[in-house]
């Protein structure tokens, strides 16, 4: 049973788990680097049982799947991944399973974004080694209004911290109620009325059908010329161009992101220019504690589907199939 855990960034997948505890017979193999071409993931993957997806760094489309006929298991770290086919998995018998996330650690580098535009600390920093002194104004947060799309896990902690600095907050989502914003120590408004009146804007919804492309050039110019975007969700949930417009133009004061439409960011790309934004590399679950986490929920799941008794499993009806015809 050869099993490959992808996209280890900075080489911790060996010491989060305990593999030692894979039946004797596996081979686990641990790969590095990303690779976005499908022929080269093919070929590299073709002889492998099991494929570990860490979140949705390396896609799963059905284009890859069908070119992967030893393919038995994928689990991915987190509790649902979108760059996955899991249609696809079903109809050619591969198991897929899941684990748990990891609200606290993006609700809490979403505030680090929020503090890093607010008072310019990167620029400070940077302003700082190079031996000078003050050179910008920041901008408290207290008195100020955040208005988080989506308020579910994450939005909702983000909100909590909101209140506990003094800020007003709003809330918008497709299926958001005022009782349940009322819940959270938030007002239900529209979107419209949440890009106008906020000072911090915040995304925490799903990207779906529905939310793909939600915010671009008409709702930036809804924004204030003062507000400053964080998005620690998912990148195509923002217009990329259109928001890169409203920076250049300074319709908006600033950006704070984490996520892109493609990862890892290209070394080309126009956001990498601006000096009115504050990146940072997919980071919202980075964290020992939720790799940890994932490594070992996933090491699990292995060991569960080996052993004939597969756990946290996505698409349980293939599991007859596989189940009759052997791990």
């Amino acid at each position: 049973m050869r099993i490959a855990l992808m996209d280890d960034y900075q080489q911790v997948a060996r010491g989060c788990a305990d593999w030692t505890r894979l039946p004797a017979g596996c081979e686990l193999e641990v790969f590095h680097d990303h690779v976005a071409d499908q022929d080269t993931l093919a070929k590299r993957l073709a002889g492998f049982d099991i494929v570990m997806a860490l979140r949705e760094r390396t896609a799963f489309p059905a284009a890859l799947l069908e070119r992967l006929p030893r393919l038995k298991m994928l689990p991915t770290a987190g509790p649902r991944n979108a760059s996955i086919d899991v249609e696809t998995c079903t109809r050619l018998g591969i198991v897929v399973c899941h684990t748990a996330g990891g609200p606290d650690s993006t609700s809490e580098l979403t505030w680090g974004l929020i503090l890093s535009l607010l008072r310019h600390i990167p620029a400070e920093h940077y302003a700082l080694r190079a031996g000078r002194w003050q050179s910008t104004v920041g901008t408290a947060v207290g008195g100020r209004t955040l208005g988080t799309i989506g308020l579910g896990n994450i939005g909702s902690r983000v909100a909590r911290v909101a209140q506990a600095f003094g800020m007003r907050v709003l809330a918008w989502s497709q299926n958001l109620t005022p009782e349940k914003a009322q819940a959270a120590g938030a007002q239900s408004v529209s979107l419209e009325q949440l890009l106008r009146e906020s000072d911090v804007v915040t995304i925490h919804t799903r990207l779906s059908d529905r939310t793909r492309g939600l915010l671009g050039a008409q709702q930036f110019a809804w924004m204030r010329p003062s507000a400053v975007l964080v998005n620690t969700s998912r990148g195509p949930i923002v217009e990329e161009a259109a928001l890169v417009d409203a920076l250049r133009a300074r319709r908006i004061a600033g950006a704070g992101l984490d996520v892109y439409g493609v990862e890892p960011l290209p070394a080309q790309h126009p956001l990498l220019a601006l000096d009115n934004v504050v990146l940072t590399p997919h980071l919202g679950y980075v964290t020992h504690e939720v790799y940890r986490g994932f490594y070992t929920q996933t090491l699990e799941n292995i060991v569960a589907y080996i052993d004939g008794e597969p756990k946290r499993v996505l698409n349980p009806e293939v599991w007859e199939w596989r189940r009759r015809a052997g791990p």
